[in-house]
């Protein structure tokens, strides 16, 4: 047994969440740990293997407060080392937990363990207790500590100006918040649906094919027996069950896990592409002792960002293996053995992402006068930008609702002209009077202007054409934050 009681420093471990974020992340690593660890898999086989023998101690009406307390202390009693070291013996993991936990308990309840289970009976139901666990306890408080913030942020920024981009280009105005109000609505419908689903996990207790062979032989209802013993666990038992459970109810889970890391990963990339130094509208927090680069002392590089998005990268195609795992031949193979105990290491890595993303949002700047200085530059001349040329689209949209029926010509000729003489498109309007008439006489029944002749006056300021930017943002934050409720308290395991 001595041989599974070694320690050894951290900076042996192989995995990188075992010694950088054990150490760097050490409070949510703990966290993690206390369900996604071998000896958390261990503890949750116990509780199963207890779960079933204070069932049986049920059907057959013999379940007391003395008895109850002694399956409980026995499960407590038992280390991880000890199962190890019985399995050298073995050779089969669950029987070596079932040996080691009938020496525990007293001699008139040994019969119990295990009784009328095979080992995907204990595993299967120990893994959804396990994940529903860490999916609650610790993922979805993170997941709403990010929500919150990202709600917060958007509700700050709702007014900012600034200008919207698609294909990489200058398209029209926004705000910072509405950009934002895209994550806050994105994420926020993942992370209810990975709650949902969450509470979906199923355990069993159907026996070796799913057929209740086993269990037929002990009780007259083995389905009321596989009730008490998932009820211990509080889950539900699988619709049907071969050996296993229906892999679906876990898969699904992960699979909106992907989707919700992808919608991070995502705002990540936006948020280090808006930090570019020819951009520069946001900024991650940087303390005073933190070094951008080892040669160049001026960078303030946004590597947080890019953490997270190197950390999509790592685990992302983890879900091809959840896919490959959905697959077993006939009533049960063993080629998910393996690849299943990967589960705990992307749960791990999807959490330890939304923990540095949140500290990015927490953190981070927004430069104003930049991002109002790049919507009203129009970007770089000689590549079809001109300044206040994101309004082109409102006026052809005006001009066409005027009753012009080459309006997009009009306005497009516009802006040839004032990329040509380097003026804006406010400039270049000037002395288009009959289009600014029609133009500002469709404004002023909008409401938009009190009369026609101020017109121009409006494209100078492009930041004023924002449409239901604002109300969205401030809609979505307040949203988001109703249905999120607050950081949920840790459950202990």
């Amino acid at each position: 047994m001595e041989a599974y009681e070694e320690t050894r420093p951290i900076f042996q471990n192989i995995s990188p969440i075992d010694h950088r974020y054990s150490v760097s992340e050490a409070p949510l690593y703990r966290a993690l740990s206390s369900w996604l660890s071998e000896e958390a898999a261990i503890t949750a086989n116990v509780k199963a293997e207890i779960a079933l023998a204070l069932a049986h101690l049920k059907v057959r009406g013999k379940l007391n407060g003395r008895l109850r307390e002694a399956l409980e202390k026995a499960g407590r009693d038992l280390s991880p080392a000890e199962v190890y070291a019985e399995e050298e013996k073995t050779r089969h993991n669950i029987r070596a937990l079932v040996n080691v936990l009938k020496r525990k308990v007293p001699p008139e309840l040994s019969p119990l363990i295990h009784l009328g289970a095979t080992s995907a009976d204990i595993l299967d139901t120990g893994l959804a207790w396990r994940v529903r666990g860490v999916v609650r306890a610790v993922l979805l408080p993170e997941l709403r500590r990010l929500e919150l913030l990202l709600c917060d942020f958007t509700g700050r920024e709702a007014e900012t100006p600034q200008v919207g981009r698609t294909h990489g280009q200058h398209a029209v105005p926004i705000t910072v918040g509405f950009a934002m109000a895209e994550y806050v609505s994105r994420l926020g419908k993942s992370i209810l649906e990975i709650e949902r689903l969450a509470g979906q996990l199923r355990g069993k207790l159907a026996g070796a094919v799913g057929a209740y062979n086993a269990a037929s032989m002990i009780v007259k209802d083995p389905e009321e027996l596989e009730r008490l013993y998932l009820g211990e666990l509080d889950l539900e038992p699988s619709e049907h069950s071969t050996q296993l459970v229906e892999p679906e109810y876990l898969l699904r889970l992960l699979l909106e896990m992907n989707v919700a890391f992808g919608i991070i990963a995502n705002l990540a990339d936006d948020l280090r592409n808006l930090q570019r130094s020819e951009i520069g509208e946001l900024r991650e927090g940087f303390s005073a002792d933190q070094v951008g680069s080892s040669t160049m002392p001026q960078k303030r590089n946004p590597w947080n960002s890019e953490h997270v998005k190197s950390l999509w990268k790592a685990f992302m195609p983890r879900a091809l293996s959840f896919f490959m795992d959905q697959i077993s031949e006939h009533q049960r193979d063993l080629s998910n053995s393996a690849s299943q105990r990967f589960v705990a290491d992307y749960i791990a890595g999807f959490s330890l992402a939304v923990s540095r993303m949140a500290g990015v949002i927490e953190g981070l700047g927004v430069d104003r006068e930049r991002a109002l200085a790049n919507l009203l530059g129009g970007g770089p001349a000689g590549q079809g930008n001109i300044p206040g040329g994101i309004l082109a689209e409102s006026a052809y949209i005006l001009l066409a609702e005027s009753g012009a029926g080459d309006a997009h010509e009009i306005i497009r000729r516009i802006t040839i002209t004032a990329e040509k003489e380097r003026i804006s498109f406010a400039a270049a309007l000037r002395g288009e009077e009959e289009l600014l008439r029609r133009i500002g006489e469709k404004m002023t029944e909008l409401g938009l202007i009190s009369h026609p002749g101020s017109a121009l006056s409006w494209f100078e300021r492009p930041e004023q054409y924002r449409g239901l930017a604002v109300k969205k943002a401030k809609e979505l934050a307040a949203k988001y934050r109703k249905l999120m409720g607050g950081e949920a308290s840790p459950l202990t395991p």
